[in-house]
């Protein structure tokens, strides 16, 4: 019987390696090329921290430019790939054959290439030399090759496809069909300029993500995951299915620092869930739990997966207005998630892990206020002391709130070094007791310092993510190299200056397995631009619009059911950044504009976050969820049904996105006073709570089937008051054509007109469409507004046809044509709030609570 436990120790230790080296390489190389591999990751980090530095510009030395950063970025993650990644399972874990070598270096130096003779290459777009394409075709061949190795055939399946459409264009459906192109053209296209390969992706990876996994990285190695977990832990063990609690909020505090599901499982899950396991949670949802968390982690600012550094790029906004939209569904989703775990409880009857010392209700709730008290405290210090700083002090304002930053840092590493450090393993949480919260928390409270300069740099400062991320980084690096030999030194221990090689060594680590983590990244936004340039190339984005128009009827619901769906089966195969690029690309712009056409505003941010949450949810849909299969190992557990359970606790996060396409408040927008934001956030928290029970079948009690699919039936009214409404008021009015100047002269910067147009399309097609259109700036006329949107309108017959679309514009983009006529606008009617579907859904709510509790006391 031992040996069977050892054995099976030894099956779930291999297969949860195997699936962290499906990410990040299994090769482990010795001698030399162990040492350069090794060499080219420390220079890899180096290099990306000196590209993201002011150091390049004050010294005038090695400052490249966007274009040349992403031939060496991506040269890095090509060769590191075919140095990390065997070709096969049968190919050896520790040397490099010949064909390694030769993939390799022809990877490398077809991305250098560029980067040596880009002068050259500029004077000739459009008419590339046999050299040319030549190393095109070897970057494009070895960098699908490198794709098939870090990522495995999925990506490289879907990118031979759309290459071989760009090729045999003619020969597609018509629906689809294009004149084809050439070897020469797609070469050029692909390789040799930026629509392509060394698109907008690579430039965000790049630019910045390489800057925030590497922050994760440096945070893991200096204690910040184990810190986490245990405050988790000593703050929710208490209540009942405290361990799983505290797996839900500790997994979405490490997807603070971790852009990957599979890690977030793996690091936190080996804690987790055999705690979980210890206190009644069957194997199966321990570790489904541990799943629905992960997979939540990259939802959950101010540090989301990769994908969300996109949105920067493809929506056109900063990344702290990514941030303030996504906040509040990663909230409520978390939230639900530990409402969940405390309905399993519940039903299993469990009870929490005991504290040594209990404390009264009284002392909790002021623990509680004390704390958040605290938090809003100093986040207005910060805002508005940095605010005052630099009103008064002008440039001396920074060096002040640096110094008040180190003093900060040296003060909490004092107060850290009073309390004992943190076990690294889960022997120091037993199931009599817990640890204390206090000395628990205060143990690592300077980990956070680095996230505040974060935050401080995006809100406050307004920085791009790259300078935000280096600023982070770089004082980062500090707290790494110096909190070990600090709290030392504090504790009066003579041997402080001895804990500088430890700090050193995990400061090495870190720039070694930050790098180590960028290399799929980097791989996987360089091979999706292959989709993203057979799209520019093609002009398939337009007929993506016309086709999906074509098999949904015009149905928005039936189209984002079509997109969520496509989402999960790419995600099975994809991972979550190039899924998200794929998708996106594709059916964004789709989805607008049908949006437009069936009478909703729909912002660009709204589609983009749905294609997110769906590409994310695909790591735990059976039968591919690689975040199932590394917690059923952990947890000793079948996959399948790990993976389905997990499946069933994310429902709640699969039905936000629908839901925040249709009532786009929940993502804070069209949030008018203080009062519509608490009416906001009371709603949806509620409504996801509600929806949680009825999908668990329980709340007070067990719920029968009628009062569960009333649970939903309330929870879909608060999330979505519209729906109601709209049956009993009209949601919008029809104006005439005449008052198109009037309306536009009205708008506010940011506000949307919608307009409607006949007219024929270049094939002769007689087409009528609904339009969005949003004003950036209110200034000017009526006409310099609708020229801004992409519009030059002339007068006609006593209306407006179209004189010019400016291309690129939002108007273009929206499929509007020479010489259409505007047939009239869309305006939203003035109606009663439609929050006053609330008070009939809580009142049928609060009966349904008055039947179960009933029930419940007959027991």
């Amino acid at each position: 019987m031992t040996t069977d436990a050892s054995s099976s120790d030894k099956d779930s230790d291999q297969t949860i390696e195997e699936l962290l080296n499906s990410e990040t390489g299994s090769r482990a190389l010795s001698g030399s090329m162990g040492k350069l591999v090794i060499g080219l990751l420390l220079s890899w980090s180096v290099f990306q921290l000196w590209y993201a530095s002011p150091l390049p510009f004050i010294f005038n030395f090695a400052t490249f430019n966007e274009d040349q950063a992403k031939f060496i970025h991506l040269a890095f993650a090509t060769f590191l790939a075919f140095c990390l990644f065997p070709a096969t399972r049968n190919s050896s874990q520790y040397r490099l054959s010949p064909f390694d070598i030769l993939f390799a270096l022809g990877a490398a130096m077809s991305c250098l290439y560029l980067l040596v003779f880009r002068d050259e290459l500029t004077t000739r777009i459009g008419a590339p030399t046999t050299t040319d394409v030549v190393m095109a075709v070897v970057g494009v061949v070895t960098l699908l090759e490198a794709t098939r190795r870090a990522l495995g055939p999925p990506l490289v399946v879907v990118a031979v496809v759309f290459l071989t459409y760009t090729f045999a264009g003619q020969y597609m459906p018509d629906v689809i069909a294009h004149k084809g192109a050439s070897l020469n053209k797609v070469a050029s296209h692909q390789w040799l300029t930026t629509e392509g390969v060394f698109g907008v992706a690579l430039g965000v990876s790049t630019a910045f993500v390489f800057l925030f996994v590497l922050l994760g990285a440096l945070l893991d190695k200096a204690g910040a995951g184990n810190y986490l977990i245990k405050v988790s832990f000593s703050l929710l063990g208490h209540m009942r299915g405290g361990p799983a609690k505290a797996a839900v909020v500790a997994s979405g505090l490490s997807g603070i620092i971790s852009g990957s599901s599979i890690a977030n499982v793996v690091t936190t899950g080996t804690f987790t869930i055999p705690l979980m396991k210890r206190v009644g949670f069957p194997a199966t949802k321990a570790g489904a739990v541990e799943v629905a968390a992960s997979t939540n982690g990259q939802l959950t600012p101010p540090i989301m997966g990769a994908a969300a550094f996109l949105m920067v790029e493809y929506v056109g906004i900063p990344y702290v207005e990514v941030i303030k939209h996504a906040i509040l569904p990663s909230l409520i989703s978390y939230i639900a998630l530990i409402y969940i775990v405390h309905l399993e409880a519940l039903k299993m009857n469990m009870q929490g892990i005991t504290r040594i010392h209990t404390p009264t209700i009284a002392q909790r709730m002021l623990s509680w206020v004390t704390t958040t008290l605290i938090m809003l405290v100093l986040s207005g210090i910060v805002y508005y002391g940095s605010t005052l700083l630099e009103a008064t002090l002008g440039s001396l304002g920074y060096v002040v709130m640096i110094l008040a930053t180190v003093v900060g840092y040296f003060l909490l590493v004092k107060l850290s070094a009073s309390y004992p450090d943190l076990a690294e393993d889960d022997s120091s949480i037993e199931l009599d007791h817990l640890p204390e919260p206090k000395p628990t928390i205060y143990s690592g409270l300077y980990f956070g310092l680095p996230i505040v300069v974060l935050l401080w740099a995006l809100a406050v400062k307004g920085y791009s993510p790259q300078q935000s991320a280096f600023f982070s980084v770089a004082f980062l690096i500090a707290v790494v190299l110096t909190h070990r030999p600090l709290k030392q030194w504090f504790r009066n221990d003579q041997n402080w200056a001895a804990q500088f090689k430890v700090c050193w060594d995990d400061f090495i680590d870190g720039l070694i397995n930050g790098a180590r983590n960028m290399v799929g990244i980097g791989i996987a936004t360089a091979a999706a631009g292959i989709i993203v340039g057979t799209v520019t190339l093609t002009g398939l984005g337009q007929m993506m619009t016309e086709f999906v128009e074509f098999i949904s009827g015009g149905n928005l619901l039936l189209i984002l059911i079509f997109t969520a769906v496509i989402c999960i089966i790419l995600g099975m195969g994809l991972p979550t950044t190039a899924n998200y690029i794929v998708v996106s690309t594709l059916m964004a712009p789709v989805i607008v504009t049908l949006g437009a056409e069936n009478g909703l505003i729909v912002p660009l941010i709204a589609v983009h976050l749905f294609v997110f949450y769906f590409g994310i949810l695909a790591d735990d849909t059976p039968p591919v969820g690689l975040a199932a299969f590394a917690a059923a190992a952990i947890g000793r557990a079948d996959p399948i049904k790990t993976g389905i359970q997990g499946f069933t606790y994310d429902i709640r996060t699969a039905i936000l996105p629908f839901m925040f396409i249709f009532n786009t408040q929940l993502l804070l927008i069209g949030i008018d006073s203080v009062w519509d934001l608490l009416l906001t956030i009371f709603s949806a928290v509620v409504a996801i709570l509600v929806f949680s029970a009825a999908t668990q079948g329980y709340w007070l009690v067990k719920s029968r089937l009628w009062e569960s699919l009333v649970l939903i039936l309330i929870a879909f009214s608060l999330f979505r008051p519209g729906f109601w409404w709209d049956m009993v008021y009209p949601p919008s009015t029809s104006l005439a054509p005449s008052a198109l100047v009037t309306e536009v002269e009205q708008l506010n910067s940011g506000d949307f007109i919608q307009l409607k147009f006949e007219g024929e399309t270049i094939e002769g097609d007689e087409v009528k469409k609904t339009v969005s259109l949003q004003l950036e700036e209110a200034t000017g006329d009526a006409m310099q507004r609708l020229e801004s949107m992409g519009l030059m309108l002339m007068e006609q017959d006593g209306g407006w046809v179209v004189d010019l679309v400016v291309f690129g514009s939002s108007a273009e983009k929206s499929g509007v044509d020479f010489g259409w006529s505007v047939t009239g606008i869309e305006k939203a009617a003035d109606r009663p709030a439609k929050e006053w579907v609330f008070i009939p859904a809580l009142g049928v709510l609060f009966f349904v609570g008055w039947l179960q509790r009933r029930r419940r006391s007959n027991v």
